[in-house]
């Protein structure tokens, strides 16, 4: 009764280890994607209030990316002859 460490403890720590290394790494490819720091996804490690803030900073802030250019119209016009 008094292990620190039984079997499903260990089992507990890998889900939850898991899930912070995911947070961390989607929000790393956000940020990156924003052009913002990825750095920030790092705010997420704080326990309950990291992710709200890292979502407020992207809900807030002008995300700095380039627009991706428009495709011609298809089909394309043909001039009469």
């Amino acid at each position: 009764m008094g292990d620190l460490l039984q079997p499903w403890h260990i089992i507990v720590l890998l889900f939850v280890l898991t899930f912070f290394v995911l947070h961390v790494v989607l929000f790393w490819l956000i940020c990156k994607k924003a052009g913002m720091s990825p750095l920030l996804s790092l705010l997420c490690l704080i326990p309950y209030c990291g992710p709200f803030i890292v979502l407020c900073i992207l809900t807030f802030s002008n995300w700095r990316v380039i627009p991706a250019p428009q495709p011609p119209p298809y089909p394309p016009v043909q001039p009469n002859a």
